[in-house]
Formats: C-alpha cells, sequence, structure tokens
C-alpha cells in the first residue's frame, strides 16, 4: 500500500474525506527554498469550490506547516502540511452501496471493508487539496529556474477553449484567473454545466497544460522516460482517464513528414520549428515546451437513479445519490494538475541536476 510519488523529491499523501485532516509530507526538498504562503493560499482558492459549477462542500484549507520550514525558507527536512476537514456531512453516505465509477467497491476489496468510506476517504477529491498546498512550495521552486506550469480547460461540455499560442504570457494570464480559459467562453461553458446539474447528472472535459523553461536533456530513454513521469503523475489525479503530449493520438492520421519536429538554430540555441512531439524526443526534453492533453471523465456522483449492489448482503439494489457533489471537476482540477506537474518537474530536475539545483540553478 503506497502513497508516496517521487524519487529524489518525493510526495506522500495522508488523510480521509471526512477524517479530522489531510496533508502531505515532502521530502528531499532544497534547504533555503522561499516558501511564499500567500501564493499557497492563492492556489489553495483555485481549486475550493466557487459557484453554481462546483460541490456546495465549503472548507477553508486553513492549512499549517508543521515542519520543514524555519523563518520562511525550507529546511531540507521532510515537509508537512497538515489541512483540517470542517465542513463534513457524513450521514450522506452508506456503508455497503457501491457508487458507480468510484473506488467504494475497489476499496472494498483492497482493505477489506475496514476502509473509511466516508465522502470517499483517501480516494476523494478532497486529497487533492494537499497536493496543492504541497504543488505550491513546488511552483515557486520552479519559477526560480525560469519555468513555468499553466493549465487551461480546453474542452469541456461541447464548448472549446483555443489552443496555447505564446506560451508564456498565456501561462501569466491564467495564473491571475479562477476559471481558467484563454478565451471568452467561460460563461458558455459554464451554461452547459448548470444544464447538466439540472438534469441530475455531469460532465467531463479535457485540460491542456504547457511546461514553459525546461532545459534539454531532462529524464531516461525507457521506464522513466518524461512522459513516464509525467504520466504517472497524472493519472494519480482521481478522474484523469486519457493523457496525450503534443500531437497526440493526431499522430495517427499524420505522414512522418508532417509529423517530424524540423531542428533549427536561433540565436546560438537550437529549436525545433513545429511542436508536434510536445517537448520531448526519445523520453528526454529538447527544450521546447512540453505540450499535454488531460481528459477527465464526468464527475461519478450523480443525483440520477442507477443500478448497484449491496456489498454486504451481496444483493442488486437501486441507489440514488445524496450528498454535494461536483456537476464538473475540471475547473477545479486544473490547479491541481499544475500541482502535479511541478511536484514531478523538481523530481526530474533534482534527479538530473542534485537537489542544490533550486538554489545554484541551471546551466543551459
Amino acid at each position: 500500500m503506497k502513497n508516496t510519488f517521487g524519487q529524489s523529491v518525493s510526495a506522500t499523501l495522508f488523510g480521509e474525506s471526512h477524517g479530522k485532516a489531510i496533508g502531505i509530507v515532502l521530502d528531499g526538498v532544497c534547504p533555503g527554498i522561499s516558501v511564499d504562503e500567500e501564493f499557497i493560499k492563492s492556489q489553495l482558492s483555485k481549486r475550493r469550490p466557487n459557484g453554481s459549477t462546483d460541490t456546495k462542500r465549503k472548507e477553508m484549507d486553513e492549512y499549517e506547516i508543521l515542519s520543514g520550514v524555519f523563518e520562511g525558507k525550507t529546511t531540507g527536512t521532510p515537509l508537512t502540511i497538515v489541512i483540517p476537514n470542517k465542513d463534513t456531512k457524513s450521514g450522506d453516505y452508506q456503508r455497503s452501496i457501491a457508487r458507480p465509477s468510484h473506488a467504494d467497491y475497489t476499496a472494498y476489496e483492497k482493505y477489506h471493508g475496514y476502509e473509511d468510506y466516508r465522502g470517499g476517504g483517501h480516494f476523494s477529491g478532497r486529497i487533492t487539496a494537499a497536493l496543492v498546498a504541497g504543488g505550491a512550495i513546488a511552483i515557486k521552486a520552479l519559477e526560480g529556474l525560469g519555468i513555468k506550469i499553466g493549465t487551461h480547460i480546453l474542452t469541456c461540455a461541447g464548448v472549446s477553449d483555443r489552443v496555447f499560442c505564446d506560451i508564456s504570457a498565456d501561462i501569466d494570464l491564467l495564473s491571475t484567473l479562477s476559471f481558467p480559459v484563454l478565451t471568452d467562453c467561460k460563461d458558455e461553458m459554464i451554461k452547459e454545466i448548470e444544464k447538466a446539474s439540472q438534469d441530475k447528472d455531469s460532465v467531463g472535459g479535457i485540460l491542456q497544460s504547457a511546461i514553459y523553461g525546461m532545459p534539454a536533456g531532462v529524464g531516461e530513454p525507457w521506464f522513466d522516460s518524461v512522459e513516464s513521469i509525467l504520466s504517472h503523475a497524472l493519472f494519480s489525479i482521481g478522474g484523469v482517464k486519457g493523457v496525450e503530449f503534443g500531437a497526440g493520438f493526431e499522430f495517427a492520421n499524420m505522414r512522418g513528414s508532417q509529423a517530424n519536429d524540423p531542428f533549427e538554430i536561433i540565436d546560438g540555441k537550437v529549436i525545433t520549428k513545429t511542436n508536434n512531439n510536445g517537448g520531448i524526443n526519445g523520453g528526454i526534453t529538447n527544450s521546447m515546451p512540453i505540450i499535454i492533453n488531460i481528459a477527465v471523465k464526468p464527475t461519478p456522483s450523480i443525483a440520477k437513479e442507477q443500478n448497484s449492489v449491496d456489498l454486504t448482503k451481496m444483493e442488486n439494489t437501486k441507489l440514488e445519490i445524496k450528498g454535494r457533489h461536483d456537476p464538473c471537476i475540471v475547473r477545479r482540477a486544473s490547479v491541481v494538475v499544475d500541482s502535479v506537474l511541478a511536484l514531478a518537474v523538481c523530481d526530474m530536475l533534482a534527479l538530473r541536476y542534485g537537489t542544490d539545483v533550486f538554489l545554484k540553478g541551471l546551466n543551459k
């Protein structure tokens, strides 16, 4: 049973949705990194429910850093962040009835019925608040190296945003937004999400992420390729069901002459004239922006009647899910995606250059 990601810089998650608290332990963090608590609060606010498209559960995420930070700087020892749970309604959940497409049944099998089922327990999206808190520290550490990460809603409920263009500027814009889109499609997306909610249903979407400023030469050629590590991190987020890099599945419709990214030297630097491969060749970064599309499934908690089973009686039954749930998690998931990408990139950079790279900088 493993809840840790990362080799050199690692993140361990703990807690349950309706337990006393959730949290994260970051180990291997370089000493001397500035910890911007206002930025942590800002990132948590982006994940927090806000309006008609989100759950009515209101957690203020008043986190506490228990260890690993002294006088505003990381100490290099394990950094522990705890976030209390306060707005819980455990009576909305049943122990034995498995909610379709949730982890209720698989958790029951793995933990033999001893799991905390309330609100999904350790499998709940609530746990992502801890990822965001830890990820905020990683994002700031990367900014010190000139590396930026941003995510926007590419499509949701049949409504589309544009793709990344001026990537650095787009990421700067997204950092100021609570609803991360690059055009004026916000109102239309919200309208379609609200329609699904009124129908006691939910919708999914596609997030598009960019990692800008990565040096060439990071990653490994086989099992720890950049795609492997980033996919591993992204698939840890509940609801993520698809990940593609660059042109992704569109490669299947291309010829090599269309898919290849020709090289060019500009101002003494090697670049590619196109970026179909999404900044990665042979599992290793080529210094171009890493572009990733992430498919997020519709929220499985819907109020429509569904077929299910009673796991204790071993009988078929019907279920109408009660409680407070998001008709769409795509908006709130965007900052979670930024966070896990930042943690993964920090780990890859530490493996390539050593953990002190975050103090000494990169020699690009």
